[in-house]
């Protein structure tokens, strides 16, 4: 069992994002969510049982559908992505890219409140 210091990703989430989050908080051992200003929010997930597995995942289905999520998971349908087993699920389920993020989950956290807050900003009528 590897834990993750989901504190200091809370807190980075409430003080270097305040623009976009509402509030962060620690729903149980190794998981963050984070409540954002458009109504929707990121869970932030790291597997207890098996080593290095994580999820970061924006759920915007209450607010327009659709669903953010970089995580590592072994589905063999995503062999193909050439950073596999990371992949990144853009707008739903079965739209699939590549991921780069940062294996550090500081920095990952950063990444993904940067990719969200872009979608935020982004003018009416865009892929949020």
């Amino acid at each position: 069992m590897s834990l993750v210091d989901v504190e200091r990703l809370r807190e980075i989430a409430e003080l270097e994002c305040a623009d976009i989050v509402v509030e962060a908080f620690v729903p149980g051992v190794n998981e963050v969510r984070v409540i954002l200003t458009d109504g929707s929010f990121v869970d932030i997930w790291f597997s207890l049982k098996l080593a290095d597995r994580y999820s970061y995942y924006r759920e915007r289905r209450a607010v327009d559908g659709t669903i953010y999520r970089q995580d590592n998971a072994l589905h063999k349908r995503w062999q193909s992505v050439a950073t596999f087993p990371k992949h990144f699920h853009i707008a739903s389920e079965t739209n699939v890219v590549e991921s780069h993020r940062s294996e550090v989950p500081e920095e990952a956290l950063r990444e993904f409140l940067t990719f969200v807050r872009d979608r935020m900003s982004a003018p009416s009528g865009s892929a949020q």
